[in-house]
């Protein structure tokens, strides 16, 4: 019989020839998920035999991820700042840079907290259900014009014990949407058609191309967002967005004409332009 050691170097060399950066972090994580443990326990049970019943499920998993499916689709799920997420085709998995946008929102949330936010197209419910975890006297809601993700959302609401928390409901951006708020956030597609057809096969092939490209070299939904977002804010409130690294010079221009009191630019993790605020 073959051992958790013989599986996890032979997955490793099949993800190699398939051509996965991380071949061997992704067999352990295959491996893991297959026998219920988590992925720094493989190496408790290296020689440990494996039965045909328990290499079954892996198979199809080892098939899905050399195919470049992407790992959290996989596997089912993905960790979100403190909160582990489903995740599925249909919605776009959560990435770092929103985590980060997330840290820098619950900064700003120090001295000024807000009373009433948004998070505009949220997918699976990532940055909403974050900030409502944290910040528990907020009212939160949360859109998307996908019904699939919506459901999606609300189903890790229900995961994450934070249902009632967030409320969601169907809307293209602010279109139909009631009140005022102190924050409106989002991480809405930002990305060039130029972009999309280079980027790697997990996110090409398998990712809602929806919820990653705009018109307008990217452009087109954050300044939709800009717009309908000055008169929807509260004074002093702000909108927050994760884009592209080579939009702030035009999302800067573009908050001068529509007459917001300031703006700036933060940078993320790896020094590049990520992150959008301006205020009313």
């Amino acid at each position: 019989m073959l051992t958790v050691i013989d599986i996890l170097k032979r997955t490793t060399e099949h993800f190699q020839k398939a051509g996965l950066e991380k071949s061997k972090v992704d067999a352990e994580w295959v491996l893991a998920h297959g026998l219920g443990c988590k992925r720094l326990e493989l190496y408790l049970q290296f020689e440990r035999p494996l039965s045909s019943e328990e290499l079954e499920p892996m198979r199809e998993m080892v098939r899905r991820r050399a195919k470049r499916e992407p790992l959290q689709y996989i596997l089912g799920e993905t960790g979100f700042h403190e909160l582990q997420l489903k995740v599925r085709p249909g919605a776009l998995i959560p990435r770092p840079e929103s985590e980060e946008l997330v840290e820098l929102l619950l900064n700003l949330a120090k001295t000024t907290p807000p009373q009433r936010i948004i998070d505009l197209g949220t997918g699976s419910g990532a940055i909403a259900l974050a900030l409502a975890k944290q910040l528990q006297n907020a009212e939160i809601l949360a859109t998307d014009a996908s019904a699939e993700a919506l459901e999606l959302a609300r189903e890790n609401a229900v995961h994450c014990q934070l249902d009632g928390r967030v409320q969601f409901t169907d809307s293209n951006w602010l279109d139909g949407i009631e009140g005022n708020f102190d924050w409106i956030v989002s991480n809405p597609p930002y990305l060039t058609e130029a972009e999309w057809n280079e980027a790697a096969p997990e996110v090409r092939e398998f990712e809602p191309k929806s919820a990653l490209v705009a018109d307008e070299d990217g452009l087109a939904d954050l300044y939709q967002i800009l717009s309908q977002a000055l008169p929807r804010l509260n004074s002093g409130g702000l909108v927050a967005c994760e884009t592209g690294i080579a939009q702030h010079p035009q999302l800067a221009e573009r908050a001068k004409q529509l007459g917001y009191a300031r703006w700036e630019s933060r940078p993320d993790f790896s020094g590049r332009d990520r992150f959008f605020i301006a205020w009313k």
